[in-house]
C-alpha cells in the first residue's frame, strides 16, 4: 500500500508529500477537498471529519490517479470533470477553455452595471457557455445568445445548459467571417460580451503546461502580428446592432488594454472603462455605443 493506512488523514499526507514539490499547501487541499467530495458525495458537514473516512483499495487507486495526472500538468478541472463558475457547476473537457476568476470578475462587473434586466445579451466565442449560462441564471427573464466556431465547445456549452436546465440560445458562428445581420433575427441588443482569443502564439513558450498542454488552441492564440484581431472584428459587427448605450464588455490581455480602448475609440464608443482583476492586472474593458 502507498499510504501509511487506509485513513483520510494518511491520504492527504500522501498528496501533500506527492504534490508540495509543484503545487502550494492551499492547492493540495482544495485537491484533496474536491476529489473526496466527488468520490464520496458528502455533505459540508461530512467533510469535517474527513481524516476519519476508511478509502477503500479502489478509493486509493482514484487518488493515486489524480496524482499522477496532476504530476503530468493536467488541469484538475479536468480530472475532477467540473468546476465551479459565479454559483454555477460548469462541466469541464479538453474542447474549451477552463473558466477562471477573472471571468467571474467580468460577469460580475457585468452584472453590477445593469439596473433593468436587459432584453437581448450575445456572448461571442462562448467556448464552455459559463458567461451565458451566469448571464441567463441572473437575467433569467433575458434573451440570451451565445456564439462559437467551435462545434466541439458548443456541445459541451449545451450540455452545460441541460446540467442547469438553463435556456441559451447556441448558434455555430465564426466572428471572423460572418457578420450578425442575416444570423440573428433583431436589431438592437442591451449587451455583447466577449471573451475571445488574445494570447500571440509567440508568448506560448513561456506558459504554463497545463494550458498550453490541455486548452484547445483555437480559443488561446492569435496571429503575433495581429492581436488585436477578435477586438476589432467584434467592436466593429457590435456596433451598429448595439442599442443607443448598449453595452460591450471584453476579457483581454493584460499588456493590450491601453490599444484596446483606442481601438474602441477610433470605433466611436464612449465612456471606455479599462479594470483591473484581482491581481492588479489590466483584464475587462467596458465601452458604450
Amino acid at each position: 500500500m502507498f499510504v501509511a493506512n487506509n485513513s483520510g488523514k494518511s491520504v492527504r499526507l500522501y498528496m501533500k508529500q506527492r504534490l508540495e514539490s509543484q503545487f502550494t499547501e492551499n492547492e493540495i487541499r482544495f485537491f484533496f477537498r474536491e476529489a473526496i467530495l466527488k468520490r464520496f458525495q458528502l455533505s459540508p458537514s461530512e467533510l469535517l471529519l474527513s481524516d476519519e473516512i476508511k478509502f477503500s483499495e479502489s478509493d486509493l487507486l482514484y487518488i493515486r490517479s489524480i496524482v499522477k495526472r496532476l504530476l503530468s500538468n493536467e488541469p484538475f478541472q479536468h480530472i475532477i470533470g467540473h468546476t465551479h463558475f459565479y454559483g454555477l457547476k460548469i462541466h469541464c473537457t479538453k474542447d474549451a477553455l477552463v473558466p477562471r476568476p477573472e471571468t467571474e470578475e467580468l460577469v460580475d462587473w457585468i452584472v453590477q452595471s445593469f439596473k433593468d434586466t436587459p432584453d437581448i445579451m450575445i456572448d461571442l466565442c462562448t467556448g464552455s457557455g459559463c458567461i451565458a449560462l451566469a448571464l441567463k441564471t441572473h437575467f433569467s427573464k433575458s434573451n440570451v445568445i451565445a456564439t462559437d466556431i467551435s462545434k466541439p465547445a458548443l456541445n459541451l456549452a449545451m450540455h452545460n445548459a441541460k446540467q442547469i436546465d438553463c435556456e441559451v440560445n447556441f448558434i455555430e458562428h465564426s466572428i471572423l467571417e460572418e457578420d450578425f445581420k442575416g444570423k440573428f433575427s433583431f436589431e438592437s441588443v442591451d449587451l455583447v460580451v466577449s471573451n475571445p482569443p488574445y494570447i500571440p502564439h509567440k508568448e506560448s513558450v513561456g506558459m504554463a503546461q497545463n494550458v498550453v498542454g490541455f486548452d484547445p488552441h483555437l480559443a488561446l492564440f492569435v496571429p503575433d502580428n495581429d492581436p488585436l484581431l477578435f477586438y476589432r472584428e467584434i467592436s466593429l459587427k457590435s456596433f451598429p446592432i448595439l442599442r443607443k448605450d448598449g453595452m460591450l464588455f471584453f476579457e483581454i490581455h493584460e499588456l493590450y488594454g491601453n490599444e484596446v480602448v483606442d481601438l474602441l475609440k477610433e470605433i466611436g464608443y464612449k465612456s471606455i472603462e479599462l479594470r483591473k482583476d484581482l491581481q492588479g492586472k489590466d483584464r475587462m474593458i467596458k465601452a458604450l455605443k
